[in-house]
């Protein structure tokens, strides 16, 4: 090894970004991040944080269009994150999660029940069925939220900004 070869830092890890109705599976040191408005990102890890998984769902009930992806409905996400999970050895009950997002994006127009806490009171609903041990969540009120997380130690760092 040269002298210039220490030198050069080392790769920097992977960060994926999903989009709404993405499902990821990622191993430590890489980064998830994602945007929300009224959806709900879950995260999970195993309890040994060597992965995680995370989704963005859109909507917990059904699509009102065909050409929506299955993954952007809570079920079809969830099935899917668990379905990575279960690839890489890791049964999901034995998970840690996180819940974000479920916001209210127009406040001004609905003041009681929104889609934003369907969403998140779905997730919560399907997590306990499912047994999944959920940590903390950071859901509703008028707030679009940035949200990241690099596998590993340390908890999502979410950010907030009011609508």
């Amino acid at each position: 090894m040269s002298a210039a070869d220490l030198l050069v830092p080392p790769p920097a890890a992977r960060t994926l970004v999903l989009h709404p109705g993405d499902v990821v599976c990622a191993d430590r040191g890489e980064r998830l991040e994602t945007l929300l408005g009224s959806c709900v990102a879950v995260l999970m890890t195993d309890p040994r944080r060597t992965l995680g998984a995370m989704c963005h769902i859109v909507h917990c009930g059904a699509s009102p269009s065909a050409a929506s992806s299955p993954s952007a409905q809570g079920a079809g996400a969830l099935r899917q994150m668990f379905a990575l999970l279960r690839a890489r050895g890791i049964e999901p009950r034995l998970c840690e999660a996180w819940l974000m997002g479920g916001g209210n994006m127009f406040p001004g127009l609905y003041g009681g029940p929104h889609v934003g806490d369907a969403n998140s009171h779905w997730v919560l609903a399907a997590l306990a069925d499912a047994g999944v041990c959920v940590l903390w969540q950071d859901v509703g009120g008028n707030t679009y939220r940035r949200v990241g997380w690099t596998v590993g130690e340390g908890e999502p760092d979410v950010v907030a900004v009011a609508v």
